[in-house]
């Protein structure tokens, strides 16, 4: 009997650098001279990650240094998704950063007809927000990942359970 391999695509992200990362931002935001006297506040909540300050100046530099220290954590940036800006209480300006996790049924369907059209002996299954993709050969799902990882989606894409 020919043994079958296998592994997931998932869109994740690790939670505790997300928090390091956020933390480091409000620490280099509080010491910074353009934002003393200001308000510049970064709020972690399960979802999402909500930005106030008092312009969009400071809005813009605070998104900016957000995404650099989720570059330095290793954080994909895709993983954000901002909403748009919106008036706050005092004069304030905030934002709604949403936070991207799983494959959608949309994108899932996408996927899977694009991995069939690329690999027709390859079978690919929906398991809620992940994609199981099997086949009877190695050198097959390193294609299928190697299409994955080329593609341009609005999603980061990882790969487990390479079995």
């Amino acid at each position: 009997m020919a043994q079958e391999f296998s592994f997931d695509v998932v869109s994740d992200f690790d939670h505790q650098e997300l928090v390091n990362a956020t933390d480091q931002a409000r620490r280099e935001i509080g010491t910074r001279y353009d934002f003393k006297n200001l308000t510049a506040e970064i709020e972690l909540e399960k979802e999402q990650l909500t930005i106030t300050t008092e312009g969009d100046m400071q809005l813009r530099a605070m998104v900016d240094v957000l995404k650099s220290k989720f570059h330095k954590r290793n954080l994909d940036l895709k993983i954000l998704d901002p909403q748009k800006a919106e008036s706050a209480a005092k004069g304030n300006v905030r934002q709604v950063i949403k936070l991207r996790r799983g494959i959608n049924d949309e994108l899932a369907k996408k996927l899977q007809k694009q991995i069939r059209a690329d690999q027709p002996k390859v079978q690919v299954r929906i398991q809620g927000d992940q994609l199981r993709v099997s086949a009877k050969d190695k050198d097959t799902l390193q294609a299928v990942i190697a299409s994955l990882r080329a593609a341009e989606l609005e999603v980061p894409l990882q790969f487990t359970n390479y079995r």
